[in-house]
C-alpha cells in the first residue's frame, strides 16, 4: 500500500548553488535508440570526457540498472514503462543534486520519453536520438541479442518483436552508422557548450 503520511522535505540548497558549487550547469542527457546503436558507448565515452574536462557525470545504463535497481522488472511493456519511470526519477534526484545525468536506455515508448521530460525544467532535458539502421545494430551485436530474437528465444525485443516510436524533435541526432564515436561525442560536448551548461575548450 503507498503511505499516506508522506511530505515532501525541501532541501536548504538550491540548484542554483550546487551548480555553482559544480561550476557548471546540470541536466539530463537523455540517450535512446536500438540496441546496439551506440548508446553506452557515447554515454560512457562522453562520461570519461566531461571528467577530464573537470565537470561532473555519471552515467546510468540500462544494463547496469537493470542488474541493481531494476532488476524486479522483465522486458513486458509494463515492465519496460517502470523501467523509465524509476530511470526517469532517479535521473532527476541526480540533476537535483548538480550533475550532469547520462542516461542510456532504448526507451522505446515516446509517452516514456516524454512522461520523464516532464518531470525537469526547460533546457534540463536534452533528447539524443542515437539513430541507427537495424541492419548495422544486427552486424555489431557482440552479444548475439538480435539472431537469438529472430530466432525467438527472447520475446519482446525491440525492433524485431517490439516495437520502437522515434523521437519526433529530439535536441539532437547522431546518425551512429556514418558518425565515429570521437566525432560524436564532440558534437554533444559543442552542444552542451552551446546551451551554456558547459564551457571552456575541450581537453582530450
Amino acid at each position: 500500500m503507498k503511505g499516506k503520511n508522506i511530505v515532501f522535505h525541501p532541501s536548504l540548497v538550491s540548484i542554483k548553488e550546487r551548480e555553482k558549487s559544480m561550476g557548471h550547469k546540470s541536466c539530463c542527457i537523455w540517450f535512446t535508440g536500438y540496441s546496439g546503436s551506440g548508446k553506452s558507448t557515447l554515454a560512457h565515452g562522453f562520461e570519461s570526457l566531461l571528467i577530464k574536462n573537470g565537470f561532473h557525470a555519471f552515467v546510468l545504463d540500462g544494463d547496469n540498472i537493470r542488474l541493481g535497481l531494476n532488476k524486479d522488472l522483465g522486458f513486458s511493456r509494463e515492465h519496460r514503462i517502470e523501467n523509465i519511470r524509476r530511470v526517469g526519477e532517479a535521473s532527476k534526484l541526480m540533476v537535483d543534486a548538480g550533475l550532469i545525468a547520462l542516461s542510456a536506455f532504448i526507451s522505446p515508448y515516446r509517452n516514456d520519453r516524454d512522461h520523464v521530460r516532464s518531470l525537469f525544467k526547460e533546457n534540463q532535458f536534452i533528447e539524443i536520438y542515437v539513430k541507427c539502421p537495424i541492419s548495422v545494430c544486427e552486424d555489431r551485436d557482440v552479444k548475439g541479442l538480435y539472431k537469438k530474437a529472430r530466432d525467438g528465444a527472447i520475446p519482446d525485443f525491440t525492433g524485431i518483436s517490439a516495437p520502437y516510436e522515434e523521437p519526433l524533435k529530439p535536441e539532437l541526432t547522431l546518425d551512429t552508422d556514418l558518425l565515429n564515436i570521437e566525432d560524436s561525442i564532440q558534437k554533444i560536448y559543442n552542444f552542451l557548450k552551446m546551451q551554456g551548461i558547459i564551457d571552456g575548450e575541450v581537453a582530450k
